[in-house]
């Protein structure tokens, strides 16, 4: 495996490692904590979910760059699922993010809000990015 192909390989697993350990784990057990109110845990996940966003963000970068390093270009594959993995990220901050973090503002504030069906959406683009980026380990552990 090329140096290229080790980041991008490293990139991926990272970033899938990333979201199942706070989308599927971190978040669903922390509003189960004693003494965390909503308006807490909101708190927390906002914080905890722009970080994740971020990094998110930097690995989806090494794994661009390390396709363009490398000597040649990755199987078409590889390319589709990482394309969709990168676009399902954008997805969530340009269209989804935005949407809870009104209404997690207006909870902030002390309103009382219903459920967001955004919640939902976002949790179904998770696994879709998840399925995406164990899609593009493995492809790129196969080359």
């Amino acid at each position: 495996m090329t140096a290229a192909g080790a980041a991008a390989t490293a990139a991926v697993f990272t970033w899938v490692g990333m979201v199942v350990a706070i989308s599927f784990l971190e978040v669903p057990l922390k509003f189960r904590a004693p003494g965390v109110t909503v308006r807490i845990g909101l708190g927390i996940g906002r914080l905890v979910f722009r970080g994740l966003n971020t990094a998110e963000a930097i690995l989806a970068t090494v794994l661009v760059v390390s396709a363009a390093a490398a000597a040649q270009l990755p199987p078409a594959r590889v390319i589709a699922a990482a394309a969709t993995a990168i676009a399902v990220l954008l997805v969530q901050l340009a269209v989804v993010r935005p949407r809870l973090s009104r209404r997690s503002d207006r909870v902030l504030a002390g309103e009382d809000t219903p459920r967001s069906r955004a919640h939902y959406v976002y949790v179904g683009l998770e696994l879709v990015k998840v399925a995406a980026l164990l899609a593009t380990g493995i492809f790129l552990l196969a080359r």
